[in-house]
């Protein structure tokens, strides 16, 4: 098999991921194995793939593929989210770009072109998430109006109806103007707005006087309907029981006092809105007040606002401010930045709404949601997040659940014509609960549904179980093996909106959690620390990065730089390193299998298998292996790579490949060989999860392979314990040969000269193991052993040990006792330190005992080397 230059990424990936489905390697039914399931979070059928779903489906897979090659039944579910606001937006702009209007068709008709855009569009992102590798079973995708799982969503809102953890209510909410519907207090991102503060005068009735107030929104006065002032401010005492006329409008209004008004702030008067501010809405239910609601639902200005109509919400406010100032009720206009609320979706800013919602009373169900993270039946990584739920949860608001929209589960509440209504999962239900409460059928046998269809969210928290039809078809198979599921991968940034509804749901629904583990993934941002997204121009296309190097590379690059948790810093380059890696390792792959057909059998008397480079090798597998196992049971993904990454690049590349690679058109030992391959084999395993495509293909061109022999479903070893003598013999020797390396280096030995090379020192028994390797590395033609220093040679002290290289060129010992002595410096401030330490008491009394060894090892070692560079610089 010839090898190609380079690897050829494009080329292995349509191959491998083919041949994977073919094989049926990422499907799962349940049997006697452990189960290891991850459901995914359901992208949004509108979405396409950006860095956030590389760092968070990365993951996912390196979790499925580690568990598969483990022995567990590894199921990973695919599926999208139906995303009710973002679909119906596209929609809606194609439906415009085809010069219709949605208001302007019937709502059958709407859904008809949105599933038709659903089916063209909406599987988009699972098709990209192939091209990442990820080994998702694709007979179990999901979407969240599914029949089964559309069932289930309306059969959860009546059963919670009828418990009484729904209700119907008029209440403040927030209004996104822009996809005309309700959102949740989620849905709401604060950002702090650079904002003018206008100081406005309201004349009082009968008095030649004005009151002032400070606004950020003047284009709302209109809709005021009192003035407040703190019953204990002096300024306005007088004013009491008065009332003040709405500047333009003429709107007579009472004075009110209220200790919810903070005297410091602005003037110490505020303007009441109930209509458009939450808090003002409060006091206005508290003191009787008027609601006068001057805004459409598109956010312009209505009648009741009598100016202005028809106006732009944001547009009147130029304009009022203008005529305001004209008829001299502005005062003056100062800058002032506070916190705006804007939606999530649509980043329209957000208008708080008095209006007629379907609410879940959030109290009734949160409960066994809170116990079960605080008592780490859940458990969080990192664990810093379960501060941050149980503050929401101790402080849970009932969460609006209708939404102004037809794409999405529609709600199953039923009216009458006098708005009288029952909840029922049909029609037919509808009207039989209709004769019981009311005791007759409604006029003409009709009931009409709620034109509004549910949260997003309202669905997504059933996903865990609904994927395996838990609460459609209860106790089926699928669930009672999958469920609950392992590992929930998701970002912070919906620990609310999703993670704890999901848990909410799983208790409610399931009477267990959803999952055991929660992996928060931080935020991908630029390398300027900018959150990644469209606006910005910095988020970039993940299907050309993919193509230009490779999904093993992007994978590499999105992980490499992931700490745990934490946001992380993404720039192109850590895909550079990526591609290199591949590079390094198809390098070593055409190394190794240039030494195929020149391998010679020695038989076992003198077999290379036991000489040290194979044996060192062999325990610093060992030693990785079991750090990558704890390093994974930690969740420190990011550190597992770059063990890995280091072990392979470093360990095998640069050290053991070097040790093992036979001189100039020499032959190589068979056994060394074999264990060369071996050890390669199970590099590429330990890899797999991260690099799936690289590690497949030199799997198998390693050697022949049998069929059904692929690394995506060989089982991993488990790690032998590995044997410290032999790690540090070999620590030692990486360090005499960069030491001594970098000699001849400094002293313009020529790489061929051959140099004698005699070593002064203890410890003869463990250079005689690696001595061999050693002459290679220094291309020494000889290596003796002395007690005492040799005239005429190069002299270096390395640890506690002295060499001296014989060369035929002249020597400078000039150089080498400068370097000599700088080496002297620096261990005496070094020992200076470290009897310091170890001169206080209270380090050496507090200090565990092991620490204190550590320092006083570090002593003796020190002096070592001191007496060995005093002793050579005598005898130059």
């Amino acid at each position: 098999m010839e090898l190609s230059k380079n690897f050829e990424h494009k080329a292995s990936e349509e191959k491998w991921y083919s041949y994977w489905n073919e094989q049926k390697y990422f499907n799962s039914t349940p049997d006697d194995r452990e189960p290891f399931t991850i459901v995914i979070p359901p992208p949004n059928v509108t979405g396409v793939l950006h860095m956030g779903h590389c760092l968070n489906n990365t993951i996912q897979d390196v979790l499925v593929r580690r568990a598969r090659m483990q022995g567990k039944n590894a199921c990973w579910v695919p599926g999208t989210d139906h995303a009710s606001i973002a679909t119906e937006a596209k929609v809606v702009q194609m439906l415009r770009e085809k010069g219709i209007q949605k208001a302007s068709i019937s709502r059958d008709e709407f859904l008809g072109y949105a599933w038709e855009w659903k089916e063209k569009y909406g599987g988009i992102i699972l098709q990209q998430l192939k091209k990442m590798g990820c080994s998702l079973d694709w007979e179990r995708t999901s979407f969240t109006m599914d029949p089964d799982y559309y069932q289930s969503v309306i059969s959860v809102f009546v059963d919670l109806y009828n418990k009484g953890f729904l209700y119907r209510g008029k209440r403040m909410i927030n209004w996104d103007v822009k996809a005309k519907t309700a959102l949740s207090d989620e849905e709401v991102i604060r950002k702090e707005t650079q904002q003018k503060l206008y100081h406005l005068r309201y004349k009082i009735d009968g008095l030649d006087e004005h009151i002032i107030i400070a606004t950020v929104r003047p284009e709302t006065i209109m809709g005021d309907t009192a003035i407040c002032v703190h019953p204990k401010d002096e300024r306005y005492k007088h004013l009491h029981g008065k009332f003040a006329f709405v500047p333009l409008i003429n709107r007579r209004i009472p004075i009110i006092t209220d200790e919810y008004v903070t005297m410091e702030f602005g003037t110490g008067a505020l303007k009441v809105t109930p209509a458009h501010d939450m808090n003002d809405y409060q006091l206005g239910q508290k003191h009787n007040l008027e609601v006068v609601d001057i805004f459409n639902e598109d956010g312009t200005l209505n009648e009741d606002a009598q100016i202005l109509i028809g106006e732009e919400r944001f547009e009147a406010r130029k304009k009022i401010v203008i005529e305001l100032e004209e008829k001299g009720h502005l005062i003056k206009t100062e800058d002032y930045t506070s916190e705006v609320g804007y939606s999530e979706r649509t980043d329209a800013v957000v208008e708080p709404r008095l209006s007629l919602q379907w609410w879940v009373d959030m109290k009734k169900i949160s409960g066994p949601a809170l116990n079960v993270v605080m008592n780490d039946d859940v458990k969080f990584y990192p664990a810093k997040f379960k501060n941050l739920y149980r503050h929401w949860m101790e402080n849970i608001k009932d969460w609006c659940i209708s939404r102004q929209l037809w794409w999405g589960h529609r709600i199953p509440a039923w009216y009458d014509a006098d708005g009288n209504y029952v909840v029922a999962a049909t029609h037919e239900d509808a009207l039989q609960q209709y004769q019981t409460k009311f005791g007759k059928a409604p006029a003409d046998n009709t009931l009409s549904q709620d034109e509004d269809c549910l949260d997003t969210w309202f669905s997504s928290w059933l996903w865990p179980f609904e994927v395996f039809k838990g609460y459609s078809n209860p106790g089926n198979a699928d669930v009672q093996y999958y469920y609950p599921t392992n590992t929930l991968v998701t970002a912070p940034e919906i620990i609310f909106f999703w993670v704890a509804r999901m848990i909410m749901a799983g208790m409610e629904y399931q009477k267990e959690i959803p999952f055991k583990e929660v992996y928060f993934t931080g935020i991908v941002r630029d390398k300027q620390g900018r959150k990644m997204s469209k606006s910005l121009g910095n988020s970039p296309d993940l299907l050309e990065l993919i193509d230009k190097y490779g999904a093993d590379a992007c994978r590499f690059g999105i992980l490499i730089a992931s700490p745990a948790g934490n946001d992380l810093l993404w720039e192109e380059s850590s895909n550079e390193q990526g591609r290199n890696f591949n590079n390094k390792l198809w390098n070593a792959l055409k190394l190794v299998k240039m030494w195929e057909g020149r391998t010679i059998d020695h038989g076992p008397q003198t077999s290379g298998e036991n000489s040290f480079e194979v044996e060192w090798f062999d325990n610093r597998l060992n030693e990785a292996k079991a750090e990558i196992d704890q390093l994974f049971k930690e969740f420190r993904l990011s550190e597992a790579l770059k063990t890995i990454y280091s072990l392979i690049w470093d360990d095998f590349c640069s050290w053991y490949l070097e040790w093992v690679k036979p001189g100039f058109e020499q032959p190589i030992d068979a056994a060394v060989y074999n264990k060369t391959v071996e050890f390669f084999e199970e590099l590429m395993q330990l890899l797999h999860p991260f690099m799936p495509f690289i590690s497949e293909e030199i799997y198998h061109a390693l050697k022949e392979r049998a069929a059904g022999d692929d690394i995506t479903i060989k089982q991993l070893s488990s790690a032998s314990k590995a044997d410290k003598q032999v790690l540090q013999l070999a620590i030692q020797l990486k360090e005499v040969i960069t030491a001594l390396r970098d000699i001849r280096v400094k002293n313009q030995i020529k790489p061929k000269e051959a140099i004698k090379l005699s070593i002064e020192t203890d410890q003869q028994q463990s250079y005689r193991a690696i001595e061999s390797i050693l002459a290679k590395q220094l291309n020494a033609e000889s290596i003796s052993y002395v007690s005492a220093s040799v005239a005429g040679t190069i002299s270096a002290v390395i640890q506690k040990d002295k060499f001296y290289i014989a060369t035929k060129q002249a020597i400078d010992t000039s150089s080498q006792k400068e370097q000599m002595l700088k080496d002297l410096e620096y261990l005496k401030g070094f020992l200076l330190s470290v009897e310091k330490k170890l001169g206080n008491e209270r380090f050496v009394q507090n200090a565990r005992p092991e620490v204190v060894d550590i320092e006083k090892k570090k002593k003796a070692d020190a002096e070592a080397k001191i007496k060995a560079i005093e002793e050579s610089l005598a005898s130059l």
